[in-house]
């Protein structure tokens, strides 16, 4: 019997057979981490200044093949005083890169009407990040109110951004500057820019970091000494063990490399959850240090 196979005529199956969805609270605020899909790219974009054979070594020590990877693509949906914040957007079909572009009808599933989203918080603006807003339909279904916060040094570097520092596969650097540009100017009206740190609602803060992208952000949310930070593209799986490998989609991948070293020590310090884009969903656990480095702890699930 095979569940998949469209033809099977038994009890009813589910759409999908794996969860796409994950909700906790973190003190008063709701949290739900949202699967968009996951995006396979090849394996040198983990860390193009590592020594391809320790590069290699380290996918083959965590089961994963040598050449491709499937980078999960996570966005997270808060609720906090009143207020119904989307942090980042998703992929949407401005790339072919299936089965990613999933989360439009994935919030419709978890009950998330596009019209109660009052804020959009954007870690910053690659392709797979706000491409979701740019799907056929999304922006008529979108509050005329809608706040779009977003680093103001983020909507500059776009204006001329600089690719001389990345290792990206031919064709992503044309994609990302025309998605950019694109989403400016259908959204440019709506942007809230801010320099460095702002709160969006009660507990919900958003921090430059810069590294990724010039503009490129965290959110932290704090509540009855519960913290979680989602941390957008500064962290990858593989930069517990080796934080100081460049990513492929770094534009600044030495500064990026302090920003994450930074954050995983202050969150193994401190022990708040960590949350981010591309750990594997839902990607909500614990860092602790590991002699020099860190290491992940996947929160266990709580039912």
């Amino acid at each position: 019997m095979n569940l998949h196979d469209p033809s099977y005529t038994g009890n009813k199956v589910p759409d999908e057979l794996v969860p796409s969805r994950y909700a906790l609270r973190i003190g008063e605020i709701d949290v739900m981490v949202v699967s968009d899909g996951v995006l396979t790219l090849p394996g040198a974009m983990l860390a193009h200044n590592a020594a391809p054979a320790v590069r290699e070594a380290w996918l083959k020590e965590n089961f994963l093949p040598p050449d491709a990877f499937d980078w999960a693509l996570n966005v997270v949906v808060v609720r906090s005083g009143g207020r119904t914040i989307l942090i980042d957007a998703g992929m949407g079909a401005e790339f072919p890169l299936p089965p990613a572009g999933q989360l439009i009808h994935r919030l419709e599933a978890a009950g998330v009407d596009l019209a109660s989203v009052t804020d959009v918080v954007l870690t910053h603006m690659h392709m797979d990040h706000v491409g979701g807003l740019l799907v056929d339909g999304v922006k008529q279904q979108l509050r005329p109110d809608l706040q779009i916060h977003v680093a103001a040094a983020e909507v500059k570097f776009w204006e001329s951004p600089d690719f001389s520092h990345v290792s990206m596969p031919d064709g992503f650097p044309d994609a990302l500057r025309a998605t950019a540009k694109r989403f400016t100017k259908e959204y440019r009206s709506q942007l809230r820019l801010f320099e460095d740190e702002h709160e969006v609602a009660p507990g919900v803060v958003i921090h430059r970091t810069g590294g990724h992208t010039p503009g490129h952000s965290i959110v932290r949310l704090t509540s009855g000494g519960d913290r979680l930070t989602f941390a957008g593209d500064l962290v990858f799986a593989v930069g517990f063990e080796h934080p100081d490998w460049h990513n492929g989609f770094e534009h600044y991948p030495e500064e990026a490399a302090r920003a994450r070293t930074s954050l995983l020590r202050e969150l193994a310090e401190t022990g708040g959850l960590l949350v981010a884009t591309h750990m594997p969903f839902p990607s909500v656990g614990h860092v602790a240090t590991a002699g020099d480095a860190f290491r992940w702890v996947p929160a266990f699930w709580d039912y």
